[in-house]
């Protein structure tokens, strides 16, 4: 694997989406375990106050940059990161690995109409590939009879689609136990494969903006979260830049 970058304390891999995608699967074919992650601006920020979150996601095998506001931050810093890869971007190419190389996979998370209109919506777009099963995201009274679930279904990638820092804690704490080749964290992305959400135009996707578009999606839960953390991250930018003049 190439050497990591060091952005804000925090460890990534400055991959594209294809070297991601086609180390994953030189990985899975290996027999060799992934847990794979994203980081943007709140991750990077709640890792600071979270240690149990920052030991989840520097333990991981694979860290990806996602939010053009990290890639901006890295690039200011002198930082080689060729792109943003984005989770459900990086999901989506890995449905098509699985379909191409018969991985079976697992879905789990979101509400349970939810993940069974995601799931059939996977299998429209990908009708050959192998789905070994999918649950709710609401399991934590018998969270260990789900990872027995997932161990026994024969599933070689599970996607987890539950909010951080829980699925990143989930992940950590039962990947010995999981029996897959591949685990990752995917956030809201069942919630727009089922329809219930809409992801923000490409041009605001280039443009860094997907923040804003969820803003005015959900103004009255979203304001907080990236008011304080936009601006804890331009902050720790700030002291990032001066650190570099003070060598």
């Amino acid at each position: 694997m190439k050497n990591r970058i060091r952005l804000f304390d925090t460890q990534a891999d400055p991959w594209t989406m294809e070297q991601t995608v086609t180390e994953i699967g030189r990985r899975i074919d290996k027999g060799i375990f992934t847990q794979h992650v994203v980081v943007n601006v709140a991750k990077i920020v709640s890792m600071r106050k979270d240690p149990e979150l920052r030991e989840s996601v520097e333990g991981c095998d694979i860290i990806n940059i996602d939010g053009m506001g990290v890639v901006w931050g890295a690039r200011l810093l002198g930082l080689g990161v060729p792109e943003r890869v984005a989770g459900i971007d990086l999901f989506y190419n890995l449905l098509k690995l699985a379909e191409k190389k018969g991985y079976q996979v697992f879905f789990l998370g979101a509400k349970p109409d939810v993940v069974k209109r995601a799931v059939s919506n996977v299998l429209r777009m990908h009708p050959d590939i192998k789905v070994a099963g999918f649950h709710h995201g609401y399991f934590w009274d018998n969270e260990q009879e789900v990872v027995e679930e997932i161990r026994n279904s024969g599933a070689r990638m599970l996607f987890v689609a539950i909010t951080s820092p829980k699925k990143e804690r989930f992940i950590n704490r039962w990947k010995a136990r999981l029996g897959v080749s591949l685990a990752m964290g995917v956030g809201g992305t069942f919630d727009i494969l089922a329809g219930e959400a809409k992801r923000a135009p490409i041009w605001m996707q280039k443009a860094g903006l997907e923040w804003l578009y969820r803003l005015l999606q959900e103004p009255g839960r979203m304001w907080k979260r990236y008011l304080g953390t936009n601006a804890a991250f331009g902050w720790m930018l700030i002291k990032g830049l001066l650190t570099r003049k003070g060598h």
